[in-house]
């Protein structure tokens, strides 16, 4: 895998998130109450709210528009159902937030 450095940990607040545009389009990239970070799409399929906005709780964040909520690990909405989000690679390396390019740039060729 390659990875791209995208920031450190500490720029995004527990339970907080940061927009970053890539060329797949704009991702959301969330870091949870006990520090675990999770980067997934920032447009909710629903109604296209920005989930970088949503309420994260535990390994969940819910839509700001309305109310749905998805798993950060999986992407799957709340529901058998309910659609779900695109999820990429990501990790932290001494204090450094990097995520996957070949996942990014594969979802950009699709």
């Amino acid at each position: 895998m390659s990875w791209i450095d995208i920031g450190h940990i500490d720029d995004i607040p527990l339970r907080g998130s940061r927009v970053v545009k890539t060329r797949a389009g704009c991702l959301a990239v969330f870091r949870t109450a006990e520090a675990e970070v999770f980067a997934v799409g920032n447009t909710c399929p629903h109604k296209g709210g920005p989930l970088s906005e949503g309420i994260v709780h535990g390994t969940s964040v819910t839509c700001p528009l309305h109310n749905m909520i998805f798993d950060l690990e999986t992407g799957q909405a709340q529901g058998a159902d309910d659609g779900s989000i695109p999820t990429y690679p990501i990790r932290i390396e001494a204090g450094r937030l990097l995520l996957d390019a070949a996942s990014v740039a594969q979802r950009s060729a699709a």
